[in-house]
């Protein structure tokens, strides 16, 4: 059975990286906010998802 390739998710769901642009759509709309949102969360507390999802309230 072949990857669907429509279906687009991080390798490594702990991590959030902001290098390719599918994957800031991704976890925008895993997190329900805006590419700016996302990237300003990161700043603050790095690339763990957990760490984003504790500071944004989720």
């Amino acid at each position: 059975m072949s990857d669907d390739l429509t279906k687009k998710r991080p390798q490594d769901a702990s991590k959030i990286s902001l290098k390719e642009q599918w994957e800031i759509d991704y976890w925008c709309k895993e997190f329900g906010i805006s590419e700016a949102a996302l990237r300003k969360a990161v700043e603050a507390v790095g690339h763990s998802a957990a760490a984003v999802r504790k500071h944004l309230g989720k």
